[in-house]
């Protein structure tokens, strides 16, 4: 009888077991559709805004780092979508971030890239980060950097983290937030 109670336990806890283990791909699979879902939500909203300014624009939808990633490529004219320094663009994310809201009830951390201008600035801002950051490590002295939004502080902040006798930080308030990059003791 303690035989067929040992095979009982056995069977339950290989049960749980699998259970578990089939939890965690549902979950990331749940999390992985809503990110979709949103990127559907986020291009239709996209597409409304491109035919009411008469723009033409081909929308991308992607899932990259845990966010949905809605890319709109295409006619001159998006470049008045981005905007001096970006402005536009962000106004632009902003406002699809809560359509998506809306609709899915979840805020969205959606990433809106316009014409690649995100993209090169993106790459604009590492190499920016490195070069300032070498600095600080062959001089001793710390540097302020302009006021950046949160995409380009983070951008920053990674380039930064690949030199070695540097380290970084944000300070002050926001739209005044800034990376300031010291030297390691």
């Amino acid at each position: 009888m303690s035989e067929t109670l040992q095979a009982t336990d056995d069977v339950e806890a290989s049960s749980e077991a699998s259970a578990e283990a089939t939890a965690e791909p549902q979950s990331q699979s749940k999390t992985e559709d809503l990110l979709v879902q949103e990127g559907d939500i986020a291009g239709d909203y996209l597409e409304r805004l491109l035919d009411l300014l008469d723009y033409d624009g081909d929308i991308d939808l992607d899932v990259e780092s845990g966010r949905a990633i809605v890319s709109i490529d295409g006619g001159e004219d998006l470049a008045k979508l981005v905007g001096p320094r970006g402005n536009v663009l962000e106004s632009l994310q902003e406002l699809t971030r809560l359509a998506v809201q809306q609709e899915t009830g979840v805020r969205s951390r959606l990433m809106l890239d316009i014409a690649q201008w995100r993209a090169g600035r993106r790459a604009e801002l590492a190499e920016m980060g490195r070069t300032t950051a070498e600095k600080v490590a062959a001089s001793g002295e710390r540097a302020r950097l302009h006021p950046m939004t949160p995409f380009e502080r983070k951008v920053v902040h990674d380039a930064v983290a690949t030199v070695a006798g540097v380290h970084s930080e944000s300070e002050g308030e926001e739209p005044q937030r800034r990376v300031i990059i010291f030297p390691k003791p």
